[in-house]
């Protein structure tokens, strides 16, 4: 058992990631002396205004928008909702026609489903053996009639980019609006909506060091964003309800960050996973990489080790101070395989003995080596007690 007061290894930053520092003494500043309501007309809400505006600036910065393109949202899980409802479930239209992929985030695979349960029309575009969507066949499924594109932008799981200039400029030569979910590339590869011309972009500050429940929905120009949610002058009344002021401007400032030190991240990160990778390589046998290395985030790595339980290996990692995530998840007392996985033509159990690995802010080669430490013993251990 490791000891109870040493730090945990954390690799797991494509699921949440720890606050900078710089966010969390922004948001103390903001939570202790700015607690007017931006809706308010006196000095108080003036000085909230004043607070959003600038973290409105930074999202938009480091994304390509401009600041009025910016809406502030919960999260991502809301903002690709309220993409995919704002333009293929209007209330005042019939379902809509939606063009996704196989290895789209639960966010857009869930409200795709009930658009097409509704009696909309959806199109999944299959994916090739390393995750990536090839833009002449997604191209192949728009029509005149489709209403809306949305695809993520780099993988939560293996980490694959997208050829998101292609499948921008297909979709824009056929007149169809087009939505990147951008959650995990922010911070990690520079994301530019303007550049590759979408239409909408998603974003979650807590993916690159920002605080949980704060994210933003990027709507350009006057592209007529239905409000999903209703009931106030916000956001120009595209998303009701008073801000969380606090939690913008953390996200602001996590952006801000994020934009300045992009290039020192990539690098730092692309040596820890690779060194991560080529350990696990010489130490375990037969291993298998689902992570693309030439078009991927850098700080992702996805691994089959064959013959074990990636569940089994997630508690006895754990166990150890270990943080790292499976390629299956639990759901009403089994074990699923990843549907991700699945879409890159893994059999269910190859998918459930993956883990995927992420690093991030604070790891360092050190802790690495700790990690291919205690790995192998743990996975021998595993294999040997798997069926």
């Amino acid at each position: 058992m490791p000891d109870s007061a040493a730090p945990r290894l954390y690799l797991d930053h494509n699921a949440t990631t720890p606050l900078h520092p710089d966010v969390l003494e922004a948001m103390t500043r903001v939570l202790r002396e700015v607690y007017g309501n931006p809706s308010s007309s006196h000095a108080l809400g003036a000085a909230a205004r004043t607070e959003l505006a600038r973290a409105r600036g930074q999202v938009a910065e480091l994304v390509g928008f401009r600041d009025d393109e910016i809406v502030f949202t919960a999260g991502a899980t809301e903002a690709n909702n309220t993409a995919v409802a704002s333009v293929c479930l209007r209330c005042d239209a019939p379902p809509g026609e939606l063009v996704t992929s196989t290895l789209e985030h639960p966010s857009i695979a869930e409200p795709a489903a009930h658009l097409a349960a509704a009696g909309g029309k959806l199109t999944r575009v299959e994916v090739d053996a390393e995750g990536r969507i090839d833009p002449a066949v997604l191209a192949e499924a728009l029509s005149s009639q489709t209403h809306l594109v949305s695809i993520l932008w780099a993988n939560n799981e293996t980490g694959v980019i997208q050829d998101v200039p292609a499948i921008a400029a297909d979709a824009h030569q056929r007149g169809v609006p087009v939505h990147f979910d951008a959650t995990q590339a922010l911070g990690k590869i520079p994301v530019d909506g303007r550049a590759v011309a979408a239409t909408m972009l998603s974003g979650s500050a807590h993916k690159f060091n920002g605080p949980k429940g704060v994210g933003f929905l990027a709507v350009r120009g006057d592209f007529p964003l239905a409000a999903w949610i209703r009931g106030g002058p916000q956001e120009r009344r595209r998303r009701g309800g008073t801000e969380n002021v606090a939690g913008a401007v953390g996200m602001g400032v996590a952006a801000e960050l994020a934009r300045r030190e992009l290039d020192q991240r990539g690098r730092r990160h692309r040596a820890l996973r690779d060194r991560l990778w080529a350990g696990i390589r010489a130490r375990i046998p037969d291993v298998r990489s689902n992570t693309p290395f030439e078009a991927a985030l850098p700080n992702t790595l996805s691994v089959e080790f064959r013959g074990a339980a990636g569940d089994v290996l997630v508690e006895a990692l754990d166990l150890e101070g270990v943080c790292v995530s499976s390629g299956a998840a639990c759901a009403s007392g089994s074990v699923e395989p990843s549907p991700v996985l699945l879409a890159l033509g893994r059999t269910p159990d190859e998918a459930r003995a993956t883990l995927r690995f992420s690093v991030g802010l604070g790891v360092d080669a050190d802790q690495i080596d700790r990690v291919l430490e205690i790995l192998p013993p743990l996975v021998a251990r595993v294999r040997g007690m798997t069926p």
